[in-house]
Formats: structure tokens, C-alpha cells, sequence
């Protein structure tokens, strides 16, 4: 597979791939693994992490039991994946994403706090959601705080796209959620009206939510909330 550059990326980053006719919504970097995230992934990489497959997962034998299950895209280096994960134990959760600093990260979390109901999947997430996850299968999805792609000649990379929404609606079970997050408004302005143009969803608010308990506030947002910038939340449920 080979993939298109941007020109205005100066050749650093791919993010057209042409086998799929679609614009990815991240750069794949090296970053740097530290000594102890590389030896959470060799040692707890064969527990916790889920190869990407072409086939749908069973998630019953992922995680040796029958949770409701809940996909988050883009954990980052994990904290908040964490805590939520540890909030709500009655609950699977399955955590996508590219870069492998943040799955060491997250998988050390998880040793630490003895987390037994979170599994990880390193691939992109459209691919996992196209291939691996069941129709009307989540109880949820969280994307928090994706990429803004703030300049315009960028937007078209947003994660939060019509085609994607959709994908995530027919994975959700009737009655699951979707909840995004950005601390761009203008990103959530186009989040609203794309969800919102969604069939199979529907608005639990009246325009954006109040973050729900169980999404812990970041040292990140915290301190952008003392300099006055805001966060907004959508959470919308699947018809």
C-alpha cells in the first residue's frame, strides 16, 4: 500500500491513501518508547492487546465474559481511558489507537490499576471499526479531543466526518451513545451539525451537553478551563 503525501506537509506526513479513496485523520510518527513502555507492551501485549484482523471480534471470549462494551478512539497516552475503565468495571472497553508510546502508556495503566476490563487494538480506527466490530454491537463510542486540524486547508481531516458517524451509528446498539469532546469551538460547531445530521442518532441535549461524571477532567482541559478556554461535549444516542 502506498500513500500520498500533502504538499503542504512537506513530506513528513501521509494521509491519502489511495487503496481506500479516503483522507486519514492522523500522522503516523515514530515517537519516542520509553524502556518502561516497551516492556509494558512486550510483557502485557499478548494479555491486553487485540491483533487487527479482518474478522468480526468476538468480544465475549476478548474479555471472558458479557459487558456491555464501549470503543474509544484516540486514547492518547491513556489516563482518562483509564479512569473511566476503572470507574465503570460493569463495562468492556476497547481503546483504539496509531501511535506506540501511548499504548505502552495506557497498558502500564492498566497493570497498575489491575484493569481487567480494558483491551487495546493498535490500528486505525476505521479499518477496526469496518472490519472488526459487529453492526449495533457498542454500547458506546468516546472520541475525546481528536485533533482539531485548526488551519482550513486541514479540516478535511477532522475525525468527525459524515462517512465516519455513520460507520459508528450502525455499530452501536439502539439505545448506545456517542460522546465527542474538542476544546476547538469551531471544530464542535461542525462536530454538532454532523452528528446532528446523522438519521440513526439523536441530540440528548439541546445542542451541546454537560460533560458527563464519568469523563474526568485532564490536567490538560483543567488548566485551559482557568485561562477561560472551553470544552464542549455532544452526546448523542443511537435510534
Amino acid at each position: 500500500m502506498s500513500d500520498t503525501t500533502a504538499p503542504d506537509d512537506g513530506g513528513k506526513a501521509r494521509f491519502y491513501d489511495p487503496a481506500e479513496h479516503r483522507i486519514r485523520s492522523f500522522v503516523t510518527r515514530a515517537g519516542r518508547l520509553s524502556v518502561a513502555q516497551a516492556r509494558a507492551i512486550a510483557e502485557l501485549g499478548p494479555q491486553f492487546c487485540l491483533p487487527y484482523v479482518k474478522a468480526p471480534l468476538d468480544l465475549a471470549l476478548a474479555f471472558g465474559r458479557s459487558a456491555p462494551t464501549i470503543l474509544e478512539i484516540g486514547f492518547g497516552m491513556g489516563e482518562t481511558s483509564a479512569r473511566i475503565a476503572a470507574g465503570m468495571p460493569e463495562k468492556n472497553f476497547i481503546g483504539v489507537e496509531v501511535h506506540t508510546p501511548g499504548v505502552g502508556s495506557l497498558l502500564k495503566l492498566i497493570d497498575e490499576q489491575k484493569l481487567g476490563n480494558l483491551r487495546l487494538i493498535q490500528h486505525d480506527a476505521f479499518e477496526v471499526l469496518t472490519n472488526m466490530i459487529a453492526p449495533a454491537s457498542l454500547a458506546g463510542v468516546h472520541v475525546f479531543f481528536p485533533d482539531p486540524w485548526h488551519k482550513a486547508r486541514h479540516n478535511k481531516r477532522r475525525l468527525i466526518q459524515s462517512p465516519l458517524v455513520q460507520l459508528l451509528a450502525s455499530r452501536i446498539a439502539p439505545g448506545g451513545y456517542l460522546h465527542c469532546a474538542t476544546d476547538w469551538q469551531e471544530y464542535a460547531d461542525q462536530m454538532l451539525a454532523v452528528l446532528a445530521a446523522e438519521p440513526a442518532l439523536e441530540n440528548t441535549a439541546e445542542g451541546f451537553a454537560p460533560r458527563p461524571d464519568y469523563r474526568p477532567v485532564t490536567k490538560f482541559e483543567n488548566r485551559g478551563l482557568k485561562l477561560g478556554h472551553g470544552v464542549w461535549d455532544l452526546v448523542f444516542r443511537k435510534i
